[in-house]
This record gives C-alpha cells, sequence and structure tokens, in this order.
C-alpha cells in the first residue's frame, strides 16, 4: 500500500483528491451542515463527481439552461395566488440579514409580485459597519422586520465551543438562522417561507422546490438526547457550562406538534426564477440601496457576498483548513458555473486568494470570544486531515493537491 493511501482522511472525506473539471471545487466539499462532536467523526457526506468528473453543482447549472423560465414563473404566480391575503397581514416570510439575496427576494416578492412579506432577521455575530448599513436601507426600502437578538452570553459561548470542537465558527449560528424562520412563521400564522437559491446551486442534493414543514425531517424536536450543538450534548452544556434549556431554545428546532399545526411551506425562490448572483446584486443595489464592501474580501476577489458578519471571512479560512476548500473556490466556481469566468481564469484566482489569512477582523473575533489567537492557530493544525496537509521542505504547511497543479503532491 503506498503513503497516499496510508494518510487518514478526516470527516468522511473521501482519501482521493480530485477536482471538477468544469468548475475548480474539489470532491472534498462536504453537503452537510451536520457536525458531531469527534473531529474524525463528523460523518459528513460530499457532492457527487460524475463519470465525466464534472460535480453535482455544474450539472444543476446545465438544466438551468434548458428550463422553461417561463413557465416557472408561472407555477410561482400560482403559488402566490393562493397564498396571497388581502387583509392587511403577512402572506409569506422571508427570512434575511439585507445582504444582496434577501433584498432581492423581499423586494421582488412585494413590489413586482404584490405579496406582502414579513422580513425576519438572525443578526450577525459581529457586525460590519456596512452590513448593518445594508440591513437599514433594506428594510427602508419598504419592508417590516423582526430582529431576534439572541442571549449574547450563550452566542459566545457556542460560538467559542464551535470553534473548539468542531473548528467551525458558524456552526450553532446556522442552527439558530435555519430554526428561526418557521417559529415566527408560526406564531404570525404564515404559510409561506421564502428561500433564495436551491441549495443545488451549490453541490448540495438536489432540492425540491417545496419542503412541507409538516415533515418531521426537516425540522424536529423529537430527541433532545441527540442533540448537540458546537460539538456538546444539550446534557453537557446544562450541566458543564451552567447553561439553561431556555437559553438553547433559539438554536433548537421547533416542537413537531407546533408544525403539524401550523402547515407551513418552503420554497426557494431561485427555483421559479433563473438565479445569477451579479443581477441579483446589481437588483439589490438599484432598488434596496445595498453597497458592496469598500474593500475586497479577504480569501477572495469580490466584494458583495457574505459581507454583514465580521465572521464571516474566518468561517471560510476554517473550511480552508478542513477540507482544502477556500472562499475563493466557492466563489470562481459559481462565476465559472455561471459563465463570467473560464476555468483557466478560475485556477488562477484561487491560486491567489484561497486560504489567504482574514487579519482584519481577527483580532476582533478573538477578543469577542475570549480566545489566545495563538490558541486558534493551535486548533487549526489539530484539525488539517492528514491525507489534504503536508509540510514543505521549509516547514510550511502545504495543501498536497490543488486546482492548479501545484501541491506537495502534484
Amino acid at each position: 500500500m503506498s503513503e497516499k493511501k496510508k494518510l487518514e482522511a478526516y470527516y468522511g472525506l473521501p482519501e482521493e483528491v480530485s477536482f471538477c473539471t468544469k468548475c475548480v471545487m474539489s470532491n472534498q466539499r462536504p453537503t452537510s451542515t451536520v457536525e458531531f462532536k469527534h473531529t474524525k467523526d463528523s460523518r459528513k457526506t460530499t457532492m457527487n463527481f460524475d463519470e465525466q468528473g464534472v460535480c453535482d453543482a455544474c450539472r444543476t447549472a446545465e438544466i438551468k439552461d434548458n428550463i422553461d423560465w417561463g413557465m416557472r414563473e408561472e407555477e410561482l404566480v400560482k403559488l402566490l395566488d393562493k397564498y396571497r391575503k388581502n387583509d392587511g397581514s403577512y402572506d409569506c416570510l422571508v427570512p434575511g440579514s439585507g445582504g444582496k439575496d434577501s433584498a432581492y427576494q423581499a423586494h421582488v416578492l412585494k413590489y413586482k409580485y404584490n405579496m406582502n412579506p414579513l422580513t425576519v432577521t438572525w443578526p450577525p455575530i459581529l457586525y460590519t459597519d456596512y452590513g448593518l448599513k445594508n440591513w437599514k436601507n433594506w428594510l427602508d426600502s419598504g419592508f417590516d422586520n423582526i430582529s431576534f437578538y439572541r442571549n449574547g452570553k450563550v452566542m459566545k459561548l457556542l460560538t467559542k465551543l464551535s470553534i473548539e470542537n468542531l473548528l467551525h465558527p458558524f456552526q450553532t449560528f446556522i442552527l439558530g438562522q435555519k430554526n428561526l424562520a418557521p417559529k415566527i412563521a408560526a406564531q404570525h400564522g404564515i404559510n409561506l417561507i421564502f428561500y433564495g437559491e436551491n441549495e443545488a446551486e451549490y453541490g448540495n442534493p438536489l432540492a425540491d422546490n417545496m419542503t412541507s414543514l409538516r415533515d418531521k425531517s426537516y425540522f424536529s424536536f423529537e430527541h433532545l438526547d441527540e442533540i448537540f450543538l458546537a460539538g456538546v450534548s444539550i446534557k453537557e452544556l446544562m450541566e458543564k457550562y451552567d447553561v439553561r434549556l431556555s437559553d438553547l431554545m433559539a438554536y433548537l428546532p421547533p416542537k413537531a406538534e407546533e408544525l403539524e399545526k401550523a402547515n407551513i411551506e418552503v420554497h426557494y425562490l431561485g427555483y421559479y426564477l433563473k438565479w445569477t448572483p451579479q443581477e441579483v446584486y446589481y437588483y439589490a443595489v438599484e432598488n434596496t440601496g445595498f453597497k458592496a464592501r469598500p474593500h475586497r474580501t479577504q480569501g477572495t476577489f469580490s466584494k458583495y457576498s457574505g459581507i454583514d458578519d465580521k465572521i464571516d471571512d474566518l468561517h471560510f479560512y476554517t473550511t480552508f483548513i478542513k477540507f482544502g476548500i477556500g472562499r475563493a473556490t466557492y466563489d470562481a466556481s459559481q462565476e465559472i458555473r455561471n459563465r463570467h469566468l473560464t476555468r483557466e481564469e478560475g485556477q488562477a484566482l484561487v491560486s491567489r486568494f484561497d486560504g489567504e489569512f482574514p487579519d482584519r477582523y481577527f483580532n476582533d473575533v478573538m477578543e469577542y470570544i475570549g480566545m489566545e489567537s495563538e490558541y486558534f492557530h493551535e486548533l487549526c493544525d489539530k484539525f488539517r486531515s492528514p491525507h489534504l496537509w503536508g509540510k514543505d521542505e521549509e516547514g510550511n504547511w502545504k495543501l498536497r493537491h490543488n486546482v492548479a497543479g501545484k501541491g506537495l503532491e502534484d
């Protein structure tokens, strides 16, 4: 058996590293956000590559080219006619923070299709100044909003534990963000929730255009003892960290009986309307006052995606550490699928920006969670999977394989 075969692959990742022949994504990209306590037992699944070496996301992009979008819009109109209310009450819910996607969703639904959306915000952990301004501009362009600011002490603890146990700064944040919308919808008698892009756009399993929240597999509160937050069981959080169950409820899914009564459906607007990130960005700029970042996002070449939270940049750095996939890989792959970049241009951008350390807000994040920077870097080394990383002759960490063919073992 060769030395390469002996190298351990963490997180259930494929031992052999390969790259999509159309975009620049690797087969190490996880499709599940479910994380467990032990770093080598995260039980992740990764995106599929077909016999031609093409990833799921690129195949989905090809399907989009052959969709009759006029017919899809007719489906959307029928759906909206079914749920539209004429008594002044909210008839749909749009979760978001005022980024380009949620700004586009809410504005199109209200001002093109005459819906009355309630917008709901699970706020960033650490707002950027421009992110906060975009959120305010979004609401000032014509929307009611509920912003749920969770227990700050618990958010800090869970963020720190998520980094220590999973090297995933956003793990608990994402869970709370996902579970907030159905809770608010149920409270306000809203039966329709709209998200933006279908998850299949990024290589997750092809999602249907609709999910019923009556399906207990989507959101459930059935087995509390089996739920982990930040890699820690609910029981341990309560006993070891003196956290009350009431402090954790914001992160947990609604109870099944609540969903049964609510009769809520979740739809992706990107299923009905062709979703092109650059065009969505321009629409948000023109109609909701959205403004791009005043500087390039560290780790990539763009300025307008995921810019409201200071921790966002660090999150993508940790994906680079764990999976060898940084923010430039995600951005370039999407731009290639939308024919705004060639694969060769994407390779060059990934080589230049992927894995760039996000030092602009790093100290702010460490101060917020009470972690020493040296300890964070030690954690990064602990979470590097041996099959992805090695050291060069000078003792510096380097990917064994990269999309440009310039890795340690390429």
